[in-house]
């Protein structure tokens, strides 16, 4: 009833569609993926990575099977760390987008970003 085959559209026609919404697909070359929950760690070695940007709404998609492993004693350091310096989870990308829209430096849209935890249109309104 619906034609034949095996369902969906093809990628190509997929892709023009999803341009015409404004939404844009890149494949990244990634070597490597770690999501970190508080008891393991799920490794991604070599897996396809599809970034999709929605009208500045990043969202990103792993392909491939993790290694779980077990969070030992030695990550208590990155863990020290990662609460002392709050700036290391501020995406680059997001400091760009601020310096950009106010014209600040990236240090201060950096800090900017940091004081609204996160919030790019807080911190565009903090410096303009």
């Amino acid at each position: 009833m619906f034609g034949g085959g095996g369902g969906g559209l093809n990628p190509r026609k997929m892709e023009q569609m999803m341009k015409q919404m404004g939404i844009d697909v890149d494949e990244l070359d990634a070597e490597e993926v770690i999501i970190r929950t508080a008891e393991t760690e799920l490794v991604f070695t070599n897996p396809d990575v599809t970034k999709m940007d929605a009208r500045g709404q990043e969202t990103y998609q792993v392909i491939g099977s993790p290694e779980e492993r077990e969070r030992g004693a030695g990550d208590a350091d990155a863990d020290a760390d990662a609460e002392a310096a709050a700036g290391a989870e501020i995406p680059d990308d997001d400091v760009e987008i601020v310096a950009m829209r106010t014209g600040a430096s990236e240090d201060e849209a950096r800090e900017a970003l940091e004081a609204n935890d996160g919030d790019l249109a807080a911190a565009v309104e903090e410096l303009e």
